[in-house]
């Protein structure tokens, strides 16, 4: 008993420890994106109304290595980020960063002047649209105040510097920011996501999510967790019977899989193919079985080599519920189901899922052979390769 109640209380030190670390590490990244703001602020005032030449943040930054010999972070280009940082975002001064703090450091009047966001020149300035800055007239309401205020300090600047560099909407902005706080992204997730352009295939998967998954950060996680659309340029198949299409696909995605869970996606384990079910002595094997540790979910994946049927969805419900019932964990979400097909009809699809109990999603994919033609030539054919050798 002695020894449970002092493993009990590790853990609670444990947690007591993580807790204060966390606590401390959002106040250290707190104030260092308010100094990098008002730094920015500063020397956005300074050089974009031309009162200091040209060089003068090279010599400024050479001055601070010398003044303070190993500081980092201040290099001529990171300081320029800073300025970015704050012209990007100046509309936060009132409601996010408090500028009083700063009034020690930096005169009064640069501190209460106007935002210069009309005065900017478009030198030295990245991903400002006319269109970004006609969304930024319009800001804060109420909602948009209490997105931001909630994440973004909890985001360090290189996750906001790669941000602003890559996505020039305020919503795509706000949502990267978002999921960089709550999903823990570091900065390489979040340039893969950013590259792979995630905010703008929000919606286009075709899913029944929205009814049959109710707790939100779940729902939200599943919606981020999957493409829209593959590209299996590992796959060759000739014109055949669909079914023996089928097959072959799903042969060359197992003599493949480890390019097949790069083309799906982080966090993707592969169980198996042909997974074995057994309902009241009767047998059902979905062609692909995978686990994703983010969403704590079983993937089940059917493949399909034509256009996607609306009688998919009742065989893929069927799965979801037996892989519920017999294989799902008790600490695991539920399962979710994808049809990878050919082509799908959305409508259709709406039509389908409209009454099924399980998530599930249709994902579409494409082969070599439906590369655009400057793409085709590229590489020799298979007898091509044969006469070669």
């Amino acid at each position: 008993m002695k020894q449970l109640s002092y493993s009990s209380l590790v853990i609670e030190i444990k947690a007591a420890i993580l807790e204060s670390r966390y606590r401390a590490s959002t106040l250290v990244n707190k104030e260092l994106l308010s100094l990098y703001f008002h730094i920015g602020k500063y020397i956005s005032y300074h050089t974009r109304d031309k009162n200091w030449g040209l060089g003068a943040i090279d010599i400024i930054s050479n001055e601070l290595q010398q003044e303070l010999p190993g500081l980092r972070g201040f290099s001529a280009t990171n300081i320029k980020n800073m300025r970015i940082f704050y012209e990007e975002w100046n509309f936060l001064s009132d409601f996010v960063f408090n500028s009083a703090d700063f009034k020690i450091l930096f005169n009064n009047e640069l501190l209460n002047r106007q935002s210069v966001t009309a005065d900017l020149e478009n030198t030295d300035r990245q991903s400002v649209t006319a269109d970004l800055e006609n969304t930024y007239r319009q800001l804060p309401t109420a909602d948009m105040k209490n997105r931001i205020i909630n994440t973004f300090l909890k985001v360090g600047f290189t996750q906001h510097r790669e941000i602003i560099r890559l996505s020039d909407n305020l919503e795509a902005r706000l949502f990267y920011i978002e999921q960089c706080a709550t999903m823990f992204w570091n900065a390489e997730t979040l340039k893969n996501n950013l590259k792979n352009k995630s905010f703008e295939r929000i919606g286009k998967l075709s899913t029944n999510f929205d009814k049959t998954i109710k707790e939100s950060s779940f729902r939200n996680k599943a919606l981020l967790s999957f493409k829209d659309e593959l590209l299996l340029d590992f796959i060759n198949i000739e014109d055949a019977d669909e079914e023996i299409d089928e097959r072959i696909l799903e042969s060359a995605i197992i003599q493949n899989i480890k390019k097949f869970i790069m083309a799906l996606g982080s966090d993707f384990s592969f169980i198996g193919n042909q997974y074995r079910l057994i309902i009241e002595q009767e047998e059902f094997f979905i062609d692909l079985l995978f686990f994703n540790r983010k969403i704590q979910s079983l993937v089940a994946i059917e493949l399909k080599k034509g256009k996607f049927k609306a009688e998919y969805a009742g065989k893929m419900n069927l799965y979801l519920s037996a892989l519920d019932e017999y294989v799902k964990q008790a600490h695991e979400n539920p399962s979710i189901g994808i049809i990878l097909c050919k082509e799908k009809n959305n409508k259709i699809v709406e039509f389908a899922f409209r009454d099924t109990s399980k998530p599930m999603g249709v994902v579409t994919y494409k082969t070599p052979d439906e590369l655009p033609e400057k793409y085709k030539n590229i590489i020799p054919d298979i007898d091509r390769l044969k006469e070669l050798m």
